[in-house]
Protein backbone atom coordinates (compact mmCIF):
# COMPACT_ATOMS: atom_id res chain seq x y z
CA UNK A 1 0.00 0.00 0.00
CA UNK A 2 1.34 3.23 -1.14
CA UNK A 3 1.08 5.66 2.16
CA UNK A 4 0.49 9.18 2.32
CA UNK A 5 4.04 11.15 1.36
CA UNK A 6 3.42 14.46 3.03
CA UNK A 7 6.04 16.73 4.86
CA UNK A 8 5.73 19.37 7.51
CA UNK A 9 8.17 21.64 8.88
CA UNK A 10 7.76 21.29 12.81
CA UNK A 11 10.07 23.95 15.38
CA UNK A 12 11.24 22.56 18.76
CA UNK A 13 11.04 22.64 22.31
CA UNK A 14 8.14 25.21 23.17
CA UNK A 15 6.91 25.25 19.65
CA UNK A 16 6.53 21.66 19.51
CA UNK A 17 4.72 21.22 22.97
CA UNK A 18 2.36 24.31 21.13
CA UNK A 19 1.79 22.44 17.41
CA UNK A 20 0.22 19.16 20.16
CA UNK A 21 -1.90 21.37 21.98
CA UNK A 22 -3.43 22.78 18.94
CA UNK A 23 -3.89 19.32 17.63
CA UNK A 24 -6.38 18.44 20.44
CA UNK A 25 -8.22 21.94 20.23
CA UNK A 26 -8.42 24.14 17.47
CA UNK A 27 -8.79 27.92 17.85
CA UNK A 28 -12.74 28.85 17.34
CA UNK A 29 -12.43 32.57 17.70
CA UNK A 30 -13.04 33.21 14.23
CA UNK A 31 -16.65 31.77 14.71
CA UNK A 32 -17.75 33.52 17.79
CA UNK A 33 -20.19 35.58 17.71
CA UNK A 34 -21.30 34.12 14.52
CA UNK A 35 -25.30 32.49 13.32
CA UNK A 36 -24.81 28.80 12.47
CA UNK A 37 -23.69 27.86 9.35
CA UNK A 38 -21.68 30.76 8.68
CA UNK A 39 -18.83 29.66 6.57
CA UNK A 40 -15.33 30.60 8.08
CA UNK A 41 -12.20 28.26 7.68
CA UNK A 42 -10.54 28.33 10.68
CA UNK A 43 -7.70 25.45 10.13
CA UNK A 44 -4.15 25.98 9.23
CA UNK A 45 -4.32 26.98 5.26
CA UNK A 46 -1.54 24.31 4.28
CA UNK A 47 -1.81 24.97 0.03
CA UNK A 48 -1.71 28.48 -1.51
CA UNK A 49 -4.80 27.16 -4.13
CA UNK A 50 -7.15 24.40 -3.99
CA UNK A 51 -7.60 21.44 -6.63
CA UNK A 52 -10.66 20.19 -7.60
CA UNK A 53 -10.30 16.10 -9.41
CA UNK A 54 -13.29 14.51 -10.90
CA UNK A 55 -13.39 10.97 -11.33
CA UNK A 56 -16.98 9.14 -13.15
CA UNK A 57 -16.60 5.63 -13.79
CA UNK A 58 -19.27 3.20 -14.76
CA UNK A 59 -18.91 -0.48 -15.65
CA UNK A 60 -18.15 0.43 -19.27
CA UNK A 61 -16.30 3.67 -19.44
CA UNK A 62 -14.27 5.56 -16.40
CA UNK A 63 -12.66 9.41 -17.26
CA UNK A 64 -10.41 11.56 -14.80
CA UNK A 65 -9.68 15.13 -15.01
CA UNK A 66 -9.27 18.45 -13.01
CA UNK A 67 -12.14 21.32 -13.22
CA UNK A 68 -11.90 24.87 -12.12
CA UNK A 69 -15.66 25.15 -12.37
CA UNK A 70 -17.88 23.27 -9.89
CA UNK A 71 -20.72 23.13 -12.37
CA UNK A 72 -19.26 21.22 -14.78
CA UNK A 73 -20.44 18.53 -12.10
CA UNK A 74 -24.03 18.67 -13.48
CA UNK A 75 -23.50 17.10 -16.83
CA UNK A 76 -20.92 14.53 -15.48
CA UNK A 77 -23.31 13.60 -12.89
CA UNK A 78 -25.80 12.28 -15.82
CA UNK A 79 -22.88 11.08 -18.02
CA UNK A 80 -21.75 8.25 -15.56
CA UNK A 81 -23.10 5.91 -12.67
CA UNK A 82 -20.80 7.32 -10.03
CA UNK A 83 -19.12 10.47 -9.56
CA UNK A 84 -15.92 10.90 -7.25
CA UNK A 85 -15.24 14.69 -6.11
CA UNK A 86 -12.18 15.32 -4.64
CA UNK A 87 -11.03 18.91 -3.57
CA UNK A 88 -7.25 19.06 -2.13
CA UNK A 89 -6.91 22.54 -0.28
CA UNK A 90 -10.74 22.72 1.22
CA UNK A 91 -10.43 25.81 2.93
CA UNK A 92 -12.17 28.42 0.22
CA UNK A 93 -16.04 29.24 1.67
CA UNK A 94 -16.45 30.54 -1.82
CA UNK A 95 -16.16 26.95 -3.25
CA UNK A 96 -18.36 25.56 -0.44
CA UNK A 97 -20.90 27.83 -1.75
CA UNK A 98 -20.89 26.75 -4.91
CA UNK A 99 -20.67 22.87 -3.84
CA UNK A 100 -23.68 23.30 -1.79
CA UNK A 101 -25.54 25.01 -4.78
CA UNK A 102 -24.46 22.31 -7.16
CA UNK A 103 -25.19 19.60 -4.69
CA UNK A 104 -27.85 20.75 -2.27
CA UNK A 105 -25.36 20.60 0.79
CA UNK A 106 -26.98 21.78 4.00
CA UNK A 107 -24.49 24.76 5.18
CA UNK A 108 -24.71 23.13 8.73
CA UNK A 109 -22.69 20.67 6.76
CA UNK A 110 -20.76 22.66 4.75
CA UNK A 111 -19.43 24.83 8.44
CA UNK A 112 -18.38 21.90 10.27
CA UNK A 113 -16.01 20.57 6.42
CA UNK A 114 -14.16 24.21 7.20
CA UNK A 115 -14.24 23.90 11.03
CA UNK A 116 -11.17 21.41 10.53
CA UNK A 117 -10.53 18.97 13.96
CA UNK A 118 -14.09 17.55 14.14
CA UNK A 119 -14.68 14.49 16.24
CA UNK A 120 -15.41 11.81 13.87
CA UNK A 121 -18.95 11.39 12.95
CA UNK A 122 -21.89 10.29 10.47
CA UNK A 123 -24.93 12.42 10.01
CA UNK A 124 -28.13 11.61 7.62
CA UNK A 125 -29.66 14.68 5.67
CA UNK A 126 -31.68 11.95 3.65
CA UNK A 127 -30.46 13.15 0.33
CA UNK A 128 -26.86 12.65 1.42
CA UNK A 129 -24.86 10.84 4.22
CA UNK A 130 -22.18 13.44 6.32
CA UNK A 131 -18.75 11.29 7.54
CA UNK A 132 -15.57 13.08 9.34
CA UNK A 133 -12.57 10.66 9.44
CA UNK A 134 -8.96 11.73 10.13
CA UNK A 135 -5.96 10.76 8.15
CA UNK A 136 -3.04 10.26 10.10
CA UNK A 137 0.35 10.22 9.58
CA UNK A 138 3.16 9.72 12.12
CA UNK A 139 6.34 10.99 12.28
CA UNK A 140 8.96 9.10 13.41
CA UNK A 141 12.08 11.04 13.67
CA UNK A 142 9.67 13.96 15.88
CA UNK A 143 7.97 10.62 17.13
CA UNK A 144 4.41 13.43 16.23
CA UNK A 145 1.22 12.20 15.24
CA UNK A 146 0.01 14.69 11.95
CA UNK A 147 -3.68 14.83 11.54
CA UNK A 148 -5.91 16.10 8.93
CA UNK A 149 -9.57 16.16 8.42
CA UNK A 150 -11.12 13.96 5.88
CA UNK A 151 -14.82 14.72 5.19
CA UNK A 152 -17.04 12.93 3.08
CA UNK A 153 -20.49 13.78 2.02
CA UNK A 154 -22.41 10.44 -0.16
CA UNK A 155 -24.98 11.10 -2.30
CA UNK A 156 -26.68 8.75 -4.44
CA UNK A 157 -24.34 8.80 -7.00
CA UNK A 158 -21.76 10.87 -5.87
CA UNK A 159 -19.02 11.20 -3.22
CA UNK A 160 -17.03 14.73 -2.64
CA UNK A 161 -14.40 13.79 -0.46
CA UNK A 162 -12.66 17.35 1.25
CA UNK A 163 -8.87 17.60 2.21
CA UNK A 164 -6.71 20.39 4.06
CA UNK A 165 -3.57 19.27 1.32
CA UNK A 166 -2.49 17.06 -1.31
CA UNK A 167 -1.53 13.29 -1.04
CA UNK A 168 -3.20 10.89 0.35
CA UNK A 169 -3.64 6.94 0.51
CA UNK A 170 -6.64 6.24 -2.37
CA UNK A 171 -4.12 5.69 -5.21
CA UNK A 172 -5.33 2.41 -4.87
CA UNK A 173 -8.60 3.01 -5.21
CA UNK A 174 -7.65 5.18 -8.16
CA UNK A 175 -6.50 2.13 -9.42
CA UNK A 176 -9.27 -0.17 -9.14
CA UNK A 177 -11.54 2.66 -10.96
CA UNK A 178 -9.08 2.78 -14.14
CA UNK A 179 -9.46 -0.72 -14.32
CA UNK A 180 -12.21 -2.54 -16.29
CA UNK A 181 -13.83 -5.49 -14.76
CA UNK A 182 -13.28 -4.28 -11.09
CA UNK A 183 -16.11 -5.17 -7.92
CA UNK A 184 -15.60 -1.24 -7.76
CA UNK A 185 -16.82 -0.21 -11.21
CA UNK A 186 -20.17 -2.45 -11.08
CA UNK A 187 -21.04 -1.36 -7.97
CA UNK A 188 -22.58 2.61 -7.14
CA UNK A 189 -21.61 5.36 -4.59
CA UNK A 190 -21.79 3.77 -1.24
CA UNK A 191 -19.10 1.21 -2.40
CA UNK A 192 -17.12 3.82 -3.43
CA UNK A 193 -17.39 5.35 0.08
CA UNK A 194 -16.59 1.95 1.43
CA UNK A 195 -13.45 1.50 -0.15
CA UNK A 196 -12.40 5.35 0.71
CA UNK A 197 -13.08 4.50 4.40
CA UNK A 198 -11.40 0.92 4.00
CA UNK A 199 -8.32 2.46 2.45
CA UNK A 200 -8.13 5.36 5.19
CA UNK A 201 -8.11 2.54 8.24
CA UNK A 202 -5.94 0.22 6.41
CA UNK A 203 -3.66 3.35 6.71
CA UNK A 204 -4.22 3.00 10.40
CA UNK A 205 -2.01 -0.46 10.25
CA UNK A 206 1.02 1.15 8.97
CA UNK A 207 0.68 3.64 11.59
CA UNK A 208 0.50 1.20 14.19
CA UNK A 209 3.45 -0.79 12.60
CA UNK A 210 5.97 2.76 12.68
CA UNK A 211 4.59 3.26 16.06
CA UNK A 212 5.53 -0.39 17.25
CA UNK A 213 9.16 -0.07 15.72
CA UNK A 214 9.28 3.37 17.65
CA UNK A 215 8.54 1.30 21.12
CA UNK A 216 11.24 -1.23 20.25
CA UNK A 217 13.99 1.22 19.34
CA UNK A 218 12.67 3.77 22.83
CA UNK A 219 12.84 0.02 24.81
CA UNK A 220 16.43 -0.87 24.25
CA UNK A 221 17.73 2.43 24.88
CA UNK A 222 15.93 2.90 27.80
CA UNK A 223 17.44 -0.39 29.19
CA UNK A 224 20.89 0.32 27.53
CA UNK A 225 20.82 3.77 28.74
CA UNK A 226 18.41 5.53 30.49
CA UNK A 227 19.16 8.35 29.17
CA UNK A 228 16.73 11.68 29.75
CA UNK A 229 16.43 12.05 25.99
CA UNK A 230 15.16 8.38 25.66
CA UNK A 231 12.76 9.27 28.07
CA UNK A 232 11.09 12.69 26.85
CA UNK A 233 10.78 10.51 23.91
CA UNK A 234 8.57 8.21 25.43
CA UNK A 235 7.03 10.32 27.01
CA UNK A 236 5.97 12.50 23.64
CA UNK A 237 5.23 9.11 22.13
CA UNK A 238 2.62 8.60 24.83
CA UNK A 239 0.84 11.62 24.69
CA UNK A 240 0.83 11.09 20.83
CA UNK A 241 -1.05 7.87 21.59
CA UNK A 242 -3.85 9.56 23.66
CA UNK A 243 -4.04 12.13 20.32
CA UNK A 244 -4.19 9.11 18.44
CA UNK A 245 -7.05 7.29 20.54
CA UNK A 246 -8.82 10.24 20.21
CA UNK A 247 -8.62 10.67 16.90
CA UNK A 248 -9.99 6.56 15.93
CA UNK A 249 -12.13 5.59 18.96
CA UNK A 250 -14.94 7.79 17.52
CA UNK A 251 -14.39 5.57 14.72
CA UNK A 252 -16.24 2.84 15.55
CA UNK A 253 -19.45 4.29 17.09
CA UNK A 254 -19.58 5.82 13.34
CA UNK A 255 -18.77 2.60 11.34
CA UNK A 256 -21.22 1.38 13.63
CA UNK A 257 -24.00 3.34 13.16
CA UNK A 258 -23.61 2.81 9.19
CA UNK A 259 -24.02 -1.44 10.09
CA UNK A 260 -26.80 -0.80 12.48
CA UNK A 261 -29.16 2.27 11.05
CA UNK A 262 -31.10 1.76 7.84
CA UNK A 263 -29.38 5.36 5.12
CA UNK A 264 -31.00 5.80 2.60
CA UNK A 265 -27.58 6.22 0.11
CA UNK A 266 -26.19 2.66 1.90
CA UNK A 267 -27.43 0.00 -0.18
CA UNK A 268 -28.05 -3.11 2.03
CA UNK A 269 -25.00 -5.08 -0.26
CA UNK A 270 -23.02 -2.89 1.13
CA UNK A 271 -23.36 -3.19 5.19
CA UNK A 272 -21.17 -6.37 5.05
CA UNK A 273 -18.09 -4.23 3.97
CA UNK A 274 -19.09 -2.02 6.59
CA UNK A 275 -19.17 -4.27 8.84
CA UNK A 276 -15.26 -5.79 7.94
CA UNK A 277 -14.24 -2.13 8.53
CA UNK A 278 -15.78 -2.38 11.82
CA UNK A 279 -13.78 -5.26 12.96
CA UNK A 280 -11.04 -3.40 11.61
CA UNK A 281 -11.26 -0.37 13.63
CA UNK A 282 -11.82 -2.68 16.89
CA UNK A 283 -8.42 -4.26 16.23
CA UNK A 284 -6.79 -0.73 15.66
CA UNK A 285 -8.36 0.16 19.36
CA UNK A 286 -7.25 -2.64 20.99
CA UNK A 287 -3.78 -2.29 19.41
CA UNK A 288 -3.39 1.25 20.63
CA UNK A 289 -4.74 0.20 24.03
CA UNK A 290 -1.68 -2.43 24.41
CA UNK A 291 0.74 0.02 23.06
CA UNK A 292 -0.49 2.52 26.01
CA UNK A 293 -0.19 0.02 28.22
CA UNK A 294 3.27 -0.91 26.57
CA UNK A 295 4.21 2.55 27.21
CA UNK A 296 2.99 3.34 30.44
CA UNK A 297 4.80 0.19 31.52
CA UNK A 298 8.28 1.33 29.77
CA UNK A 299 7.45 5.13 31.94
CA UNK A 300 7.20 3.31 35.06
CA UNK A 301 10.26 0.69 34.52
CA UNK A 302 12.33 4.08 33.46
CA UNK A 303 11.47 5.20 36.65
CA UNK A 304 12.20 2.06 39.01
CA UNK A 305 15.26 1.66 37.00
CA UNK A 306 16.31 5.15 37.52
CA UNK A 307 15.61 4.71 41.76
CA UNK A 308 17.84 1.64 41.47
CA UNK A 309 20.54 3.16 39.80
CA UNK A 310 20.19 5.83 42.36
CA UNK A 311 20.04 3.26 45.43
CA UNK A 312 23.35 1.74 44.07
CA UNK A 313 25.50 5.15 44.14
CA UNK A 314 23.85 6.20 47.42
CA UNK A 315 24.68 2.37 48.62
CA UNK A 316 28.22 2.59 47.59
CA UNK A 317 28.94 6.47 48.57
CA UNK A 318 27.56 5.12 52.07
CA UNK A 319 29.97 2.42 52.49
CA UNK A 320 32.73 4.35 51.36
CA UNK A 321 31.57 7.35 54.05
CA UNK A 322 30.98 4.54 56.80
CA UNK A 323 34.79 2.55 55.59
CA UNK A 324 36.16 6.38 56.40
CA UNK A 325 34.86 7.34 59.72
CA UNK A 326 36.87 5.23 62.15
CA UNK A 327 40.05 6.25 60.05
CA UNK A 328 38.83 9.91 60.16
CA UNK A 329 38.95 9.40 63.85
CA UNK A 330 41.87 8.06 64.37
CA UNK A 331 44.10 10.40 62.10
CA UNK A 332 42.01 13.18 64.16
CA UNK A 333 42.99 11.86 67.28
CA UNK A 334 46.56 12.08 66.26
CA UNK A 335 46.42 14.97 64.75
CA UNK A 336 45.63 17.22 67.89
CA UNK A 337 47.60 20.21 68.57
CA UNK A 338 48.97 18.65 72.39
CA UNK A 339 52.33 18.02 73.74
CA UNK A 340 52.27 14.90 74.89
CA UNK A 341 50.37 12.05 72.92
CA UNK A 342 51.46 8.41 74.14
CA UNK A 343 53.04 7.00 71.01
CA UNK A 344 53.70 9.83 69.09
CA UNK A 345 57.97 9.44 69.64
CA UNK A 346 57.63 5.71 68.95
CA UNK A 347 59.36 4.99 65.74
CA UNK A 348 56.98 2.48 64.68
CA UNK A 349 54.00 3.91 65.56
CA UNK A 350 53.38 5.58 62.07
CA UNK A 351 53.32 1.64 60.48
CA UNK A 352 51.44 0.27 63.42
CA UNK A 353 48.95 3.03 63.21
CA UNK A 354 48.49 2.23 59.11
CA UNK A 355 48.36 -1.30 59.89
CA UNK A 356 45.68 -0.83 62.33
CA UNK A 357 44.04 1.36 59.89
CA UNK A 358 44.45 -1.47 57.17
CA UNK A 359 42.78 -4.07 59.44
CA UNK A 360 39.96 -1.86 60.22
CA UNK A 361 39.36 -1.54 56.87
CA UNK A 362 39.57 -4.93 55.86
CA UNK A 363 37.41 -6.16 58.95
CA UNK A 364 34.45 -3.51 57.77
CA UNK A 365 34.74 -5.35 54.02
CA UNK A 366 34.40 -8.44 55.13
CA UNK A 367 31.48 -7.98 57.51
CA UNK A 368 29.73 -5.83 54.84
CA UNK A 369 30.07 -8.69 52.03
CA UNK A 370 28.66 -11.41 54.70
CA UNK A 371 26.17 -9.47 55.21
CA UNK A 372 25.88 -9.22 51.29
CA UNK A 373 25.44 -5.93 51.10
CA UNK A 374 27.84 -5.15 48.15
Amino acid sequence: MKRKKKTEAGAEGSLNRLHAAKKVLRSREKTFGQPAGSLTYIGDQRVDKHVITIIGYDEGQQITKTITDVHECIELKKQFKVLWINIDGAYDPGIMEQIGAVFGINALTLEDILHTGQRPKVEDFEEYLYMVLQMIEFNQEKGEIIQEQLSLIIGDNYVITFQEKPGDMFDPVRQRIRAAGTKLRKYSADYLAYSLIDAVVDDYFSILEDIENTIDRLDVELIESYSQQAFQSLYALKRELIILRKSIWPLREEIGSITRDDFAVIGDGVEPYFRDVYDHIILVIDTIEVFRDIVTGMHETYLAGINNRMNEIMKVLTIIATVFMPLSFITGVFGMNFRVIPGLEWQWGFYVTIGVMGVIYGGMMFYFHTRKWF
